[in-house]
């Protein structure tokens, strides 16, 4: 791939280290008859490995010039599909809807720009995905893992932290990509919470969210100053907090409380 011209706009950095793509696909804990979705595929060398143990693999690739690269790369395999489309405008549900699968799992490394996009559209799917297994910036997958009372832990860190648990895999060095990065990159895998807390209104629970962490340095009573502050309140003084509590401070059991309170 020496001659072709990657674009920094489409987050073109392909992984080219062997021993991390095994590690990735080790990583998923492959059930029969799975479909795995990838997004990016690049130049298709995670795609071989995923066509190696999975049933099928269908892939979203937003650069149709890779069209001829991705052929020749995956000429070998028949159980793979390639829809040269933007993932985040494409219809998942009806573009898997003649397959017949038993798992559902997402295999990717993600385009640093659109990673949280991608996730959240993963989430608000019909689709019941078994497993999520993604390389992210590492700084992103810092924050997917944080703790309350940590720099890094933000809206995201507790709206994903609602749906699955994060097990952070391993990091793999900027070395491994070409071109190289100026970051190195993080595995996480996202297992699906089976039994979440009970939430009333999951609209109402983002706002909340996004609303909280608004503004980093402000608290509570400012943040949520447009809320009905006795209810917020009264939760927060059951888990012996006040108004001038800060959000990075709440868990997760804290927010779907606030959430569920304030739906009344």
């Amino acid at each position: 791939m020496q001659d072709f011209n990657y674009k920094k706009s489409l987050g073109q950095n392909f992984l080219n280290d062997k021993n991390v793509l095994t590690r990735i696909v080790k990583a998923v804990p492959f059930k029969d008859n799975s479909l795995v979705i990838e997004i990016g595929p690049g130049s298709g060398n995670l795609t071989r490995e995923l066509a190696s143990v999975a049933t099928n693999v269908v892939c979203y690739e937003i650069d149709d010039r890779l069209e001829t690269i991705l052929d020749e790369a995956l000429k070998d395999f028949n159980n793979v599909h390639i829809i040269f489309e933007d993932f985040l405008k494409s219809d998942i549900e009806n573009d898997l809807k003649d397959y017949k699968y038993d798992n559902l799992y997402l295999v990717a490394n993600l385009p640093y720009y659109i990673t949280t996009p991608i996730i959240e559209k993963v989430i608000n799917s019909n689709l019941d995905f078994s497993y999520i297994t993604v390389m992210v910036q590492k700084e992103v997958g810092e924050r997917f893992n944080a703790k309350p009372g940590t720099r890094e832990y933000n809206s995201l860190t507790v709206y994903l932290n609602y749906y699955f648990d994060i097990k952070k895999e391993f990091i793999v060095s900027r070395n491994s990509f070409t071109p190289k990065p100026n970051v190195d990159s993080m595995v996480i895998s996202l297992i699906k919470k089976e039994n979440p807390l009970p939430l009333k209104d999951k609209e109402m629970f983002n706002k909340l969210l996004h609303d909280a962490f608004k503004y980093k340095r402000k608290n509570i009573r400012n943040n949520l100053k447009n809320y009905d502050l006795d209810k917020v309140l009264k939760i927060l003084n059951k888990y012996g907090y006040d108004l001038t509590v800060r959000a990075e401070e709440l868990k997760l059991e804290i927010f779907v409380e606030l959430a569920n309170s304030l739906d009344n």
